[in-house]
């Protein structure tokens, strides 16, 4: 698990790509400080696992295809600079919101415009479904930085950058036109899903063999209006 708050930028050397899966080389001496062959480090958000350790400031890892089709590493290049965060060490100060390194899919940076001492950015996600996860006020992952939200259409979302975090990401570099990973908040993830499903528990069904299906809830945005909850 991760906070979103970034460590280091670190600096691609080498990309390696076969067809849809890649490795990728890093330059990242302060995250590789206490790091060993199969840590966990965030890479643009992506949890990605070490495999190899080159002296004290370079290491490499795998792209697996799913990564490289629901990410923005399957369009990286040598010399590009990525967000990097180490997984978070058990009682470590929180500092950001749960960040699994699991991203959703991309967003496309439609607008980069200044708001006195901050900027807004301005993100259409790839898949419009994830923005019934995205709300004002909400936590959302950019590229590994957790961020709030603050202002969700039907279709984007905007959130306001201060100067330190522009100045300490990756980010700095980011214009309309670029390509962003994003990570849902994901409790809105697990009570989207429990919403809609009720499991039906780990039993085997009656026709012998495996789990059984979970059955539809009933639990609706009607039920909840009439019961109170809005």
């Amino acid at each position: 698990m991760f906070t979103g708050l970034i460590e280091e930028i670190g600096t691609l050397k080498k990309a390696h790509k076969q067809g849809e899966a890649m490795v990728l080389t890093i330059e990242a001496p302060h995250v590789l400080k206490d790091a060993a062959i199969g840590d966990s480090i965030a890479v643009n958000g992506v949890c990605l696992t070490v495999t190899e350790l080159h002296g004290s400031s370079v290491f490499t890892v795998d792209v697996m295809p799913q990564t490289f089709r629901h990410t923005n590493l399957r369009d990286i290049r040598p010399g590009e600079r990525v967000n990097l965060e180490r997984a978070m060490k058990a009682g470590g100060r929180f500092g950001g919101h749960i960040v699994q390194g699991h991203v959703d899919g991309t967003g496309e940076v439609l607008a980069r415009e200044n708001d006195v001492n901050a900027v807004v950015f301005t993100i259409r996600p790839n898949d419009v479904g994830l923005m019934r996860y995205i709300i004002p006020q909400g936590s959302i992952t950019l590229d590994g930085i957790s961020l709030t939200v603050v202002h969700a259409s039907d279709a984007s979302f905007s959130v306001s950058i201060i100067p330190h975090t522009l100045r300490e990401t990756a980010l700095q570099v980011k214009q309309a036109g670029s390509v962003i990973n994003v990570e849902c908040d994901v409790l809105g993830k697990y009570v989207d899903h429990l919403l809609h499903f009720r499991g039906a528990g780990p039993g085997v069904d009656s026709s012998g063999g495996g789990r059984s299906a979970p059955a539809k809830s009933g639990i609706t945005a009607a039920f909840l209006a009439e019961n109170g909850f809005f």
